[in-house]
């Protein structure tokens, strides 16, 4: 029996139209009270910009058109999907998942959808759910989506993280193939961790409950992150039976450019192999790994047959890498 692969066939993102600069969010946090600038964000995080969601905009409005920008560079049309899969922390609803309302968007019916909830590691996670699903001949061309609308959870008076996020959505089509595509997976998670990055409020008979704001621990997660993102990389290397040497591009979670830099080091990766994103995106969450992958591969920086390691990590603590041939 031939075994089955699956393989990025199409790439997509999106950004919302309002940017916000530096600049712009400094003023916004003087009208507050709150003392920041540029020079203080771009040395602690090398963000110089991030976008924001109007407040009409949901989740499912970013991911749509970087669903529709993916399954055009895959050369196939939505009816063509037969699985959708949403990696997301601030879904249109508490229920139904997001990956449902993006699925009627699409005017597609019938295939399975779901949404995946590991926070800024949530496309690591997806992918190889949708790569596990393809290999078992669950699903045949698989629609994989980070979208977040990290804005809606920002506290704009907390100077050190509301500098940190922005919203977008980035999208890939993953298809059945006789040729390895992704050629190894590695996923963690460690829940002694959940109180350094989290949002604790919920929803309870109709008000919520505990705080919706997103808190952190910046330097617990810095600690944290380079150590287990070096770990996990290693790990789907020797699965896959490669080296170091063998990576063309290292795509990590575009958190903050310090925590990049220290994984590539680990790596004895020269900077120039690094995609980078992060100054104009900022942290976009499970969206910034497919948004910096697509904007990589629209740039013409990334070729068919290029090795790339993508990996991610956050709250949970949840990390993982995925290894593939481009």
């Amino acid at each position: 029996m031939t075994r089955r692969y699956s393989r990025i066939t199409g790439t997509g993102s999106y950004l919302p139209p309002r940017r916000v600069s530096n600049e712009d969010l400094v003023s916004e946090l003087a009208e507050r009270g709150i003392e920041s600038s540029d020079q203080w964000i771009v040395e602690r995080t090398g963000i110089q910009a991030r976008h924001f969601v109007d407040p009409e905009m949901m989740c499912s409005d970013l991911a749509v058109p970087a669903a529709q920008a993916a399954i055009q560079a895959a050369g196939l049309q939505a009816s063509d999907i037969d699985l959708i899969v949403v990696a997301t922390s601030t879904p249109d609803m508490v229920f139904p998942a997001t990956a449902a309302i993006v699925q009627n968007k699409l005017g597609i019916a019938g295939c399975p959808v779901f949404d995946v909830q590991a926070v800024c590691s949530g496309f690591i996670y997806a992918l190889a759910v949708a790569d596990a699903m393809i290999a078992n001949g669950t699903a045949n061309r698989a629609l994989v989506i980070g979208s977040e609308v990290f804005s809606r959870l920002l506290d704009f008076n907390d100077r050190t993280t509301c500098v940190l996020f922005g919203d977008g959505a980035g999208a890939v089509v993953l298809e059945a193939s006789s040729t390895p595509g992704i050629l190894a997976t590695d996923l963690h998670a460690d829940g002694k961790h959940v109180g350094i990055l989290c949002v604790p409020g919920h929803v309870s008979g109709g008000k919520v409950t505990g705080s919706p704001l997103l808190t952190m621990d910046g330097q617990a997660v810095f600690k944290l992150a380079v150590g287990v993102l070096d770990k996990a990389a290693r790990a789907v290397l020797a699965k896959a039976g490669k080296t170091e040497a063998d990576i063309d591009w290292l795509i990590p979670h575009q958190a903050n450019i310090r925590i990049m830099q220290g994984t590539a080091k680990k790596l004895h990766l020269p900077p120039e192999k690094m995609v980078v994103t992060v100054h104009e995106h900022g942290n976009t969450s499970a969206a910034s790994i497919p948004l910096a992958l697509d904007h990589a591969v629209r740039a013409g920086k990334i070729s068919k047959g290029q090795t790339l390691l993508l990996e991610g990590v956050g709250g949970g603590f949840t990390w993982g890498a995925v290894l593939l041939e481009f």
